[in-house]
């Protein structure tokens, strides 16, 4: 996440999520940027201006009426690259929007010639409530950025959306942004993703425990990126943004199959991060099978070879990436996947790391080439997925 050399305005105000701003700016520092921190006379109640002057190198402005705010809130706001208010309470919100201009971040607000970032943390019926929702529009409306807040566990022990960000996530958007990366633009991907299906009878399934969420993510962030992506997913009751993508739904293996064979000619990448069953039903029963004293007999086949079957069509101007899941003998398993399968690369990861693996918003990974492993840390899966987009990039160079 490269922001070397850019200016960057951190604004904090008053949430308890203030204490994630520490982090946010050694992780700015650390990606090569500089940053000035403002924060408002409630954001000082949660974190120390010191440690964040400390972070960040420069003094930290909280007065609009101090001599250095008065001097510095116009020059700042010519200053910056961008502005990222993190985090954003509700009342910071309803001032920006409404360009009430009674706090060291109003003033530069008001002032920046930047583009602005908006990350909100509060609590769930604050975030949902209408007036906030009419602020969030007026803000976007003057075209700043809004960091959606993730749902999950808040201070008021309700579970919703109103999280702060992770400040992992606020710089990889940052970072995106200033950069204009668009290092995929004109290539074709397709991407699996999902589990499939195996009917057994009209309503039982052979299948497995994948959400989707790894290919998704891969699919838009791609996208983003400037590539022209075709997403063939399988059973997931994920959403999928396609305003960016082209989706496919499937069933079945064989389904699946089908739409990567009609479309593989026309793509340059083919990432396959779908969970395909590895067997069906060689019958799928007409009707539900009732319960008997008799224990039945399933007898399974094979279902089609996806990653083999485009590995062997394979062109000369094509990559193509797999995925392995595996609970031993990990790195073996995957370079023999890799061979046989005709990959470029594999990523792999491992149900023995905690963190990992189905219905996670992490993932920690390997990257397999022919001739080298790179190991990554835990992650949010949107960062994974920038981890293998990069490498992929830097194959393609």
């Amino acid at each position: 996440m490269e922001l070397k050399g850019k200016k960057i305005i951190l604004g904090i105000s008053g949430s308890i999520a203030a204490y994630k701003s520490a982090t946010l700016t050694r992780l700015l520092i650390k990606a090569g940027a500089e940053v000035r921190v403002l924060m408002t006379d409630a954001a000082t109640d949660f974190i120390s201006p010191l440690t964040l002057s400390t972070l960040s190198k420069n003094e930290v402005l909280c007065s609009v009426r101090s001599e250095a705010g008065w001097n510095n809130h116009v020059e700042l706001g010519l200053w910056a690259d961008a502005y990222i208010i993190a985090p954003t309470t509700a009342n910071t919100l309803a001032r920006l929007a409404n360009g009430i201009c009674d706090n060291i971040l109003a003033a530069v607000y008001l002032s920046a010639r930047c583009p602005v970032y908006f990350a909100p943390a509060m609590d769930m019926d604050m975030w949902l409530h209408r007036s906030t929702q009419r602020n969030l529009e007026l803000l976007q409306e003057a075209g700043d950025t809004i960091i959606e807040p993730p749902s999950g566990e808040l201070a008021s022990g309700l579970n919703g959306p109103g999280r702060l960000a992770e400040p992992e996530d606020i710089v990889r958007i940052l970072a995106r942004a200033l950069a204009g990366q668009h290092d995929l633009a004109g290539t074709r991907i397709l991407i699996t993703a999902g589990p499939t299906h195996e009917p057994l009878d009209p309503v039982r399934y052979l299948g497995n425990r994948s959400t989707g969420r790894m290919g998704i993510v891969l699919a838009e962030e791609a996208a983003r990126r400037g590539a022209d992506v075709h997403l063939v997913l399988g059973p997931s009751s994920l959403a999928v943004d396609e305003s960016l993508v082209r989706l496919s739904r499937v069933e079945t293996a064989q389904e699946m199959l089908n739409v990567c064979v009609a479309s593989w000619s026309g793509v340059d990448v083919g990432i396959l991060a779908a969970a395909v069953a590895d067997y069906r039903p060689a019958e799928v029963q007409t009707h539900k099978i009732k319960k008997s004293e008799n224990n039945p007999a399933l007898q399974l086949e094979r279902t089609p070879d996806i990653a083999a079957t485009l590995g062997a069509q394979k062109g000369h101007h094509q990559k193509l990436i797999g995925f392995a899941l595996e609970t031993q003998n990990e790195l073996e398993n995957a370079r023999g996947k890799l061979e046989r399968k005709n990959f470029d690369f594999i990523v792999l990861n491992s149900l023995a790391d905690k963190g990992a693996g189905f219905g996670t918003a992490t993932n920690r990974i390997r990257i397999v080439d022919h001739n080298k492993v790179t190991e990554f840390e835990l992650k949010d899966k949107t960062l994974v997925a920038t981890d293998i987009l990069n490498h992929l990039v830097h194959r393609l160079s």
